[in-house]
């Protein structure tokens, strides 16, 4: 996959419907900085908005991300495979964001707790001194987890753990496919 040919191609898309960077990121709903990468090469557009973009342009999936266009498009059952991955995709994504709102709204809960033990001065005495130490730890622990997925780091873990994933599924699949000849 040629990012540079593809953003030309999106270019050229672009200016064929006689629009400017500016319509075509009010249409996606994205800034005008992203259209500006997506064509320079830089980087890609998320998956749901290839969807939106070859939907818009009226070619295939192929085609986009080809970066031109084909006479023999893929079949409508592979596109609508893909769509059923890019919606796939969009519900993980959705999942995740949800987790982490609710992991940094419990630590924001538990440094309002650290904090009212800490200014009344009782961080120090019995169970109180416990339920800081928690408290704080639930802090600390959701800073990590939010520094390591912000880094990226995380990312390329899941992306890895897909792989893995997908590899085991083809050859569970070949080893089937390999007994159902045999049989």
């Amino acid at each position: 996959m040629d990012q540079k040919k593809i953003g030309a191609f999106l270019k050229e898309l672009r200016k064929e419907k006689n629009l400017t960077q500016e319509q075509l990121s009010e249409l996606l709903g994205v800034t005008n900085r992203s259209i500006s990468r997506w064509e320079n090469g830089v980087n890609m557009p998320d998956f749901d908005l290839v969807i939106e973009i070859v939907n818009y342009f009226n070619i295939s999936i192929e085609e986009f991300l080809d970066g031109e266009r084909k006479e023999n498009m893929i079949d409508r059952k592979t596109e609508q495979t893909l769509l059923k991955v890019a919606d796939y995709e969009n519900q993980d994504r959705i999942k995740f964001t949800k987790r982490m709102c609710g992991l940094f709204i419990a630590a924001i809960i538990a440094f309002i707790v650290y904090g009212v033990i800490d200014i009344k001065g009782l961080a120090s005495t019995g169970i109180y001194e416990e339920i800081a130490s928690v408290a704080l730890g639930i802090v600390l622990g959701v800073l990590l987890v939010g520094a390591l997925f912000t880094s990226g780091y995380m990312v390329k873990v899941q992306a890895l753990k897909q792989r893995l994933l997908f590899k085991t599924r083809l050859l569970s699949r070949d080893s089937e496919d390999h007994t159902d000849s045999n049989q």
